[in-house]
């Protein structure tokens, strides 16, 4: 089991969010990450956005990973959504997807952005894993499986 507490917080692990599209979608992360980072969403839509023109971050079986690197950040990372529809993403296998993993890195941060892209694809390739992440009726269900928390026992 990966576990993510280090760049993921409870408040942004975020269930049922209605992103109609990919644009709604990035700005819901962005809100999140602003919230919760002190970051500007206009500026963290706008990099997802410049990110996805290199093509497209749909990582494959439902999940999507946009990443980017943002002023601002001392360490990477991360907002996770579980949409409330999957959506058409232009996802490497077409797949519509369902759930998101955003990673920000600060500009600087070369290898650890790196870094945490692997351990993140590495963890959404397992499909028991995905399934649960699925399933989750709640953010704070979904925060504790992508953490050690003791909580997922109740999940």
């Amino acid at each position: 089991m990966t576990d993510f507490s280090d760049i993921l917080r409870p408040d942004t692990a975020l269930a049922q969010v209605p992103a109609p599209t990919k644009k709604h979608l990035f700005q819901a992360l962005a809100t999140a990450a602003g919230e919760a980072y002190g970051l500007d969403p206009r500026a963290v839509t706008k990099t997802l956005a410049e990110r996805e023109k290199l093509g497209s971050t749909g990582f494959g079986g439902g999940v999507a990973i946009p990443h980017g690197r943002v002023e601002g950040l001392d360490r990477v990372v991360a907002v996770v959504a579980q949409l409330a529809q999957p959506i058409d993403y232009q996802a490497i296998d077409d797949l519509p997807v369902d759930l998101a993993f955003m990673l920000l890195s600060p500009p600087q941060a070369g290898a650890d952005h790196l870094k945490a892209l692997a351990r993140v694809s590495r963890g959404l390739r397992d499909a028991g894993f995905v399934a649960k992440l699925r399933g989750a009726g709640s953010p704070d269900a979904l925060y504790a499986l992508l953490t050690d928390s003791e909580a997922r026992d109740a999940a």
